[in-house]
């Protein structure tokens, strides 16, 4: 693992979206794995500025959301194919054949997980993984206990992770109990991982990740495994965090 260092949220943001370009320019048919949530809202802002200003292109760029709501809708502004059609796919030039999210509405979800599986493993596999941090330490929809073999799966969500995605619905009874999460499995088979992490509420997800046992109480605890890792966080986060100085870049 290697640690870049951030002033603020912004700052993060820029520094997230000058990495995942400067990839995509060495490589423009790159395979990208792709996280929602608040984290990575602005790191999307930037890469679409980015395309506007410098007409980036993304016209081989082959995509893989991380998760999707079970019982979601994807024209539901909660789903997380709206998500990213509004951050990103509706802003660059990447075709719609290219852009893959799992279907939380599946009649058959045991098969749409497989089929998932099996797009991913047709692709040759993800080249790069955008990851949050989430503060029990989820990656992706992966909750504390999720086996660290576990592929493409149905997930029962935390009543912790529910309660942080409530702001995004007008009622808690409306937050989705379930998703459609790639396993913790698939993270690790990335050729790389990029991790953004901001705020001083992500503080403790972040020492336990630095300074931690790898358990699988805390998924996240994985990536320490993976030979190829980089965490951009802010000076918020970092200001309450452990941070041992062979991190440091």
């Amino acid at each position: 693992m290697k640690m870049i260092t951030a002033k603020d949220y912004s700052n993060m943001s820029e520094k997230a979206a000058a990495y995942l370009l400067d990839k995509i320019k060495q490589a423009p048919d790159l395979t990208l794995g792709l996280a929602t949530g608040g984290t990575p809202i602005e790191t999307y802002k930037c890469l679409v500025q980015d395309h506007k200003k410098n007409n980036t292109t993304y016209q081989h760029i082959t995509t893989f959301n991380l998760d999707e709501y079970i019982g979601v809708k994807a024209e539901d502004p909660n789903s997380y194919y709206h998500y990213m059609k509004e951050h990103l796919f509706d802003h660059v030039d990447i075709p719609k054949q290219q852009i893959n999210i799992p279907n939380g509405m599946a009649s058959d979800l045991e098969q749409e997980c497989k089929e998932y599986e099996q797009k991913i493993a047709d692709r040759g596999g993800i080249d790069l993984q955008l990851l949050g941090l989430g503060s029990n330490g989820h990656i992706g929809f992966n909750e504390p206990g999720t086996a660290f073999d576990s592929t493409t799966h149905v997930i029962e969500l935390t009543q912790a992770t529910r309660e942080a995605n409530a702001r995004f619905f007008d009622k808690m009874e409306e937050v989705p109990k379930q998703a459609i999460t790639m396993g913790i499995a698939n993270i690790m088979k990335s050729r790389e991982i990029l991790l953004i992490v901001s705020g001083e509420k992500k503080s403790k997800a972040l020492d336990r990740l630095l300074n931690g046992e790898i358990d699988p109480s805390f998924p996240a605890s994985i990536l320490k495994k993976h030979p190829n890792v980089t965490i951009i966080a802010d000076e918020a986060v970092l200001k309450h965090t452990r941070v041992p100085s062979t991190f440091l870049q």
